[in-house]
């Protein structure tokens, strides 16, 4: 058997609903106590430049109150820096960020944006910080974040969770498979997340060197028929029973 797969629960689109009024409700933090109390290994969080989700003061309210490992994704910005310095989550993941683009649409270029990324990953690390890369499954990406010393990435699954049950889902099921791997036997702590649901988390879940998934959109979606802390209870199932090869 595998070690067990943690689960990191995204709030984020808590508090879109949230920002669609205004006002208080409903209240992320709270969402993140709901999730620890379901089965959560992780609260992940994605500041953004506009802030169209969470915000720093519902950063700050949250490391008051959880116990859980705290993941902040963020831009490779200075003014994104600053704030993670001053906080300084258990980890930060750098993604890639467009302000016209709805959510994250694919990974970020550590092959192409060496430079750029590296101080980055160089002042997160010294401040104690994980850094971790979201990057598309492909090798080049892989010996990217080798070669920039982040010790963590996260495979970005949007592709495949858009394309699974036909061949090109397949197809990117075994680059996934494929990257994971190359990034294990690197040293890398291979991690995965995006678009993943009850209907396709399973053959992602059941690959052995993949650590930690990040979902949200999902389980948030899911919460609105069903609770949030039922539609965590049920990934953290589905992740086990696949870890265990049922």
């Amino acid at each position: 058997m595998s070690a067990r797969l943690r689960l990191g629960v995204n709030i984020d689109h808590v508090a879109t609903i949230r920002n669609a009024r205004g006002g208080a409700h409903p209240d992320p933090v709270r969402a993140a106590q709901i999730a620890a109390q379901a089965g959560a290994d992780g609260i992940t969080l994605h500041i953004r430049e506009d802030r169209r989700h969470v915000r720093e003061s519902d950063l700050l309210r949250l490391a008051s109150v959880t116990r859980l490992p705290i993941n902040l994704e963020m831009a490779c910005a200075e003014e994104m820096l600053a704030i993670a310095l001053s906080v300084r989550p258990h980890a930060v993941c750098l993604v890639p960020e467009r302000r016209a683009e709805r959510t994250t649409e694919g990974g970020l270029d550590a092959a192409g944006q060496h430079n750029h990324v590296a101080p980055f990953v160089r002042a997160l690390s010294d401040a104690g910080v994980r850094v971790s890369l979201f990057v598309d499954p492909d090798p080049k990406q892989i010996e990217a974040a080798a070669s920039l010393g982040a010790p963590v990435v996260e495979l970005h699954t949007g592709a495949y969770c858009e394309a699974y049950g036909s061949e090109e889902g397949e197809r990117l099921l075994e680059a996934i498979r494929a990257c994971a791997a190359l990034g294990a036997a690197k040293g890398i702590e291979v991690h995965a997340g995006h678009g993943l649901s009850f209907e396709n988390v399973s053959p992602i879940a059941a690959i052995p060197e993949i650590r930690e998934l990040n979902i949200g959109h999902f389980l948030v979606g899911e919460a609105v028929f069903t609770g949030l802390e039922a539609a965590v209870r049920e990934m953290r199932r589905l992740m086990d029973a696949a870890r265990a090869g049922a």
